[in-house]
């Protein structure tokens, strides 16, 4: 068999329900369940314990299943039914990426979407779509990340597959192309299996059976036994022959080679169309399937559809790299257009004061081997440090040499993993398009980018520009709450700093910083519920011996006065060796003028961080003039422009990092430093360590000085979108409105959803939207019945407001009770905004004590 690497993925849904089928029907492990707590992919005791997807976790496996897996389809067919038969008999490797769906676990979703080339965004047929699911949708979108829907517990009551198909279209801004019909035993009954829309024929499995047993019916003897399920399988083929007739031309002209006859078209050209339509995004059509997946009911048809209609690694997008200050593609990169393109963008030498060549382009790249992005570090008490990567072109063999070019270290690749969630599997190499693991890499972080290149030395690693190569990094959202953490007795203290930095090193959304006032280690984090899973797996999974403060409000302090110029003169040793530097700085708010954008070049540069922006210029003396003029002269050899810029910038940013009147890091100032290379370099002893240390005492003096005029509190404001049902409705509301006070309250406001993430999409049309009847609907249609509802206490509805983070704390709870346990909300960060009025004065006074 051909053997096709593919990478898939689903980050949209909470629950694991396609990996854990797959391995109760094909794998040789013990069979496990969602609920009860046994799954393979939540193997963290925290997750089976609270029975929630916490890290991410990767399985490979394949569709349809390795030969040696032939046993346990033996085993299956002893019953006289066949096992459901695959689609194709051409095998697919499958990387499965299973993501929480937490809000405060957010990063997990986003670094994992990061290496994707398909998702599977699974629903409940019961809620239906709901608010963080078209959050991660439109996180999704963002990475032009081909999608298919599957409509899970279709079992359950209250589960209404079509109600749910018309909520695609109203909240996501997508076309569903429904390629599956759920059956219900006579129209209301049971739900026994799936009607295939694409193949006329229908699934059914027995009651009470293993989902390992399926029984394949023809659409002709269908009609037999239910033939108004018959009907609807034509009724839904139609449907989705006209609505790919929309998008793609040559299904048209196959339609039009029929004359018109939907139910000749042959399942091998309908699948072909929906491929060409998931692939261009464009056409915003999305195939939606269903099942129950804890019943096994339409997990394997959903297998092939992941197969037969999601990329693999050569179809989707080229990756994004950096080499120097000159931006591109990989694949233009690999072909040395980039470095022949970009010559003037790349430093003339590197860090050691070598010079660098860009005269052949295709010499120095015809030695890349490999180049990987690390998108997950997790530790392991018995093979210490996993890194997990996805492989964009080349190679890694086990034993290579693998180059950070993030941190400008080499280390060895002394094994290679697959993983299958905490168990794995020695390989001997990883090829472009694969996920594997990388173990005993003692520096990779979440985000690096690591190379292998053929010579390379093996302390200094590979020749410039390469060694500067970096894949577009993942960003790390601001962390929003923070708690104190402190060692039970001091000669706990590096025990328990040594396991907060193996979190740091897992999860980089947590941050750790140290109060200088008071001494405490501060943990920061996206949310309440982060902050108790990073506490229960430092104390219970790693045994560090410590505790946890209470949890508290990450604020901000901010500028209201700009400074005076500031100098700071550094003469000292570091490290044991002379440093000497000297620079100027200035620090104001930041106003609407200032640019927006990221700056590069040899005089001056300007960077975006964390909400302040840093510019570093090399001038005459009275730099900070308009006047000034950019200095062109010699650095000495062991500094480049880019290191001593680069010196100035991580300099101030750690000035930044602590208020002045307040232990909180400053927001929305602008920190301009100056340097007069003539003047204030100092031969060797100006070093990038002397560099930051003279910029980070100048802009705290600067600091200071605006400080004297007094400084403001910012706080987070949240989008707020709570779900709740309309006799609740009132109750939300007064509460949002007069307890937590609620900026911009919306009902049921659609664009709202999304938090600002999706783009402008035009709505969709649902009177155009095939959808089949649900059990027990009645005959009015979607439309009317959503008029209907409008007096009905129990519709689902969605406010949308802002609200200060402060006011979100225990938020959880007080919804519950308040709406009787049906209520549920998502919040996502807006921006930062002054604290002002009476509200400031009660904030001043608790964080002063008086």
């Amino acid at each position: 068999m051909t053997h096709k690497p593919r990478s898939r993925g689903r980050g949209i849904s909470g629950s694991l329900p396609i990996s854990m089928q797959y391995i109760i029907l094909f794998a040789p492990v013990q069979a496990a369940y969602v609920d009860d707590g046994s799954t393979v992919t939540d193997f963290l005791p925290a997750e089976r314990s609270r029975g929630v997807t916490i890290q991410s976790a990767a399985i490979t496996f394949h569709w349809p299943p390795l030969p040696e897996q032939d046993h346990r389809e033996a085993k299956a067919q002893k019953g006289g039914k066949p096992l459901l038969a695959p689609s194709t008999e051409e095998n697919h490797m499958i990387n499965l990426i299973d993501t929480p769906g937490h809000a405060d676990f957010t990063f997990e979703v986003l670094r994992s979407l990061r290496i994707l080339d398909g998702a599977v965004c699974i629903l409940d047929g019961v809620a239906g779509v709901e608010a963080q699911t078209e959050k991660v949708w439109y996180q999704a979108a963002k990475y032009n990340i081909p999608k298919i829907i599957y409509i899970n517990k279709l079992d359950r009551d209250g589960a209404a597959f079509g109600r749910t198909v018309h909520e695609i279209a109203a909240r996501l801004f997508v076309w569903p192309a429904v390629c599956q019909v759920p059956w219900f035993e006579g129209g209301k009954g049971r739900f026994c299996g799936v009607g295939d829309v694409v193949n006329l024929r229908a699934y059914r499995w027995p009651e009470g059976g293993d989902g390992k047993i399926v029984e394949t019916i023809a659409i002709d003897r269908l009609g037999e036994a239910d033939s108004w399920f018959a009907e609807e399988i034509m009724k839904a083929r139609t449907a989705l022959v006209e609505l790919l007739s929309n998008y793609d031309e040559v299904m048209v002209e196959k339609f039009l080679e029929l004359n018109g006859k939907h139910h000749d078209i042959v399942p091998e050209d309908i699948v072909a169309s929906l491929r060409r339509c998931v692939l261009n995004q464009g056409s915003r059509i999305v195939p939606v399937y269903g099942g129950a997946s804890f019943r096994n009911i339409g997990v394997q048809p959903l297998l092939d559809a992941i197969v037969q209609l999601t990329p693999n690694p050569n179809e989707v997008p080229v990756p994004e790299v950096s080499v120097g200050r000159a931006d591109g593609s990989l694949e233009a990169l690999l072909k040395g257009d980039l470095l022949s393109r970009n010559a003037k963008s790349i430093p003339a030498t590197s860090q050691g004061g070598k010079k660098l060549s860009t005269r052949q382009p295709m010499a120095v790249i015809s030695n890349l081997e490999a180049c990987a992005l690390a998108f997950k570090v997790v530790h392991d008490t018995r093979r210490g440090a996993l890194v997990y990567v996805r492989v964009y072109s080349g190679v890694i063999q086990r034993g290579a040499s693998l180059y950070n070019t993030n941190l400008q270290v080499t280390e060895p690749a002394q094994r290679l993993l697959r993983m299958f969630a905490s168990d794995s599997v020695d390989i001997p190499s990883l090829p472009a398009g694969q996920i594997g693991v990388i173990p005993g890499l003692k520096h990779t972080r979440t985000g690096d980018t690591l190379i292998s290149y053929i010579g390379a030395s093996p302390k200094l690693g590979p020749p410039p520009p390469v060694n500067s190569l970096q894949l577009r990094p993942i960003e790390v959202p601001p962390a929003v709450f923070f708690s104190s953490v402190e060692s039970n007795s001091l000669g706990e203290a590096k025990a328990v700093n040594n396991a907060l930095n193996l979190l740091i090193r897992e999860d980089p959304s947590l941050q750790l910083s140290v109060d200088e006032d008071s001494g405490q280690t501060l943990l920061s984090g996206m949310g309440e519920f982060h902050l108790e899973i990073a506490a229960d797996r430092l104390i219970k999974d790693l045994k560090a011996k410590a505790s946890m403060g209470k949890i508290e409000i990450a604020y901000r302090e901010a500028l209201l006065f700009p400074s005076q110029p500031q100098e700071a003169l550094l003469n000292r040793e570091i490290g044991g060796k002379k440093a000497k530097a000297r620079c100027t700085a200035i620090v104001r708010p930041q106003v609407d003028g200032d640019n927006d954008r990221n700056v590069f070049d040899d005089y001056r540069t300007t960077l975006l961080e964390n909400g302040n922006m840093v510019t570093t210029t090399t001038s005459t003396p009275n730099d900070l003039t308009e006047t000034a003029e950019p200095w062109h002269g010699r650095l000495p050899s062991h500094l480049t422009s880019e290191s001593l810029h680069r010196s100035l910038k991580n300099g101030a940013l750690a000035a930044l990092g602590r208020g002045v009147q307040y232990p909180f890091p400053f927001y929305n100032v602008h920190v301009s430093i100056s340097i007069d290379p003539r003047h204030e370099l100092f031969g060797n002893d100006t070093s990038t360590a002397a560099l930051s240390s003279a910029a980070r005492e100048a802009t705290t003096t600067a600091l200071r000085d605006a400080a004297q005029g007094g400084t403001a509190i910012m706080e987070h404001v949240m989008n707020v979108i709570v779900s709740t049902d309309e006799a609740s409705l009132g109750a939300v509301v007064k509460d949002l409105n007069s307890e937590r006070g609620a900026m911009g309250i919306s009902l049921d406001d659609a664009d709202a959803t999304t938090s600002g993430v999706r783009e402008d999409l035009p709505s969709i049309d649902l009177r155009k939207v095939y959808a089949p009847k649900d059990p027990f609907e009645g005959g009015t249609s979607f439309a009317d019945q959503e008029q209907a509802e409008m007096n009905n206490s129990s519709r689902q509805r969605t406010v949308t407001a802002r609200v200060p983070l402060r006011e979100m704390m225990g938020y959880l709870k007080h919804l519950r009770s308040i709406t009787g346990g049906r209520g549920s909300f998502v919040m996502s960060a807006d921006r930062f905004e002054r604290v002002v009025g009476q509200r400031e004065k009660i904030l001043r006074k608790e964080l002063r004590g008086y």
